[in-house]
């Protein structure tokens, strides 16, 4: 579906593609949403404005990394954000919003449901958002509001593993080591050069941004940049717990080969009396005894419990 929100006089109001296209009047500031999956995304975008080919390319393209490139009269920026709750996510764990802001208006465009893009529509229709520089700054805004507490999420989950790695390290933590560590390595793919792709823009000669916007955006910078280093962080600590519990499990299986051979040592010297003394052949000492048998079993015991003795008295079952 496509949205054109078209802001007059303080005033915003919906219109069609068609009817925007058809309307010769100068409005103060348009944003226009193309979702890609619906729409013939490129046939719209050169119908929509005049810029580079580089741009029209870079603004339909499948596959994109944050990025701010100014090319001509306008500039193409590229964020990252988290995806819808609930949505089943494919491919990259961050959704893509391509946007071509120039003066006076906002083109861009989405494959898949950005979380923040309804709560930016919201302000735009509530006339929060009056000009390019602002509708960018509260996308970097909202998203960095959505992701912050995932990461932080994050770093919580590993602190709750970190605490009870002396305790038995099963399949399941790892696999949610594994999971974190994975989602930290792909949101960092992002968030680090989204934080450039921000700071450049706020720094950049463009008339289309105000004071306040240029502030909003590094603050949203400002806290790419701690997000990124939180994730590096999580990364790291989920390496070292992974390594914790592959060595707690290893001691684990360490622990059970040993009193497995233990008790096979035990045994190892009964087994040999019992079968000497089993074997059917004439000789064998008080073999017509009436207490023959509880004689075996209490030389049997003793040799037991004294080997026993001496394992424990040479620490080999101390862990």
């Amino acid at each position: 579906m496509t949205h054109v929100l078209v802001l007059n006089a303080g005033t915003v109001r919906q219109m069609t593609l068609e009817a925007y296209c058809d309307d010769p009047h100068v409005h103060d500031f348009v944003w226009v949403h193309i979702d890609g999956r619906h729409d013939h995304a490129r046939q719209k975008v050169q119908r929509l404005a005049d810029m580079p080919e580089p741009a029209v390319n870079a603004l339909v393209a499948q596959e994109t990394r944050p990025r701010c490139t100014f090319m001509g009269h306008g500039a193409l920026v590229n964020l990252r954000g988290p995806g819808v709750e609930g949505e089943e996510l494919t491919g990259d764990p961050l959704v893509s919003i391509r946007l071509w802001a120039e003066k006076g208006r906002v083109i861009s465009v989405s494959y898949r449901n950005l979380a923040a893009l309804d709560p930016v529509m919201a302000g735009m229709r509530a006339g929060k958002i009056r000009d390019p520089g602002d509708l960018i700054a509260a996308f970097a805004q909202e998203i960095t509001d959505v992701l912050d507490p995932e990461v932080a999420e994050l770093g919580d989950d590993l602190d709750d593993i970190e605490s009870a790695l002396d305790a038995e390290g099963s399949a399941e933590t790892r696999r949610t080591v594994s999971r974190i560590r994975a989602t930290a390595i792909g949101y960092r793919r992002f968030i680090s050069p989204q934080r450039q792709a921000i700071e450049r823009l706020a720094m950049a000669d463009a008339p289309w941004l105000a004071e306040d916007d240029r502030l909003h955006l590094q603050e949203a910078a400002d806290r790419c940049a701690r997000m990124a280093e939180e994730l590096e962080a999580v990364r790291e600590r989920a390496a070292l717990a992974h390594e914790g519990l592959t060595d707690l499990r290893a001691e684990q299986m360490n622990l059970q080969a040993l009193i497995i051979s233990v008790v096979a040592l035990v045994f190892l010297p009964l087994t040999f009396i019992t079968g000497l003394l089993g074997m059917n052949v004439v000789g064998i000492p008080f073999a017509h005894a009436p207490w023959a048998f509880w004689g075996v079993v209490g030389v049997c015991l003793v040799i037991a419990l004294a080997i026993s003795g001496w394992f424990v008295a040479s620490h080999w079952l101390k862990r």
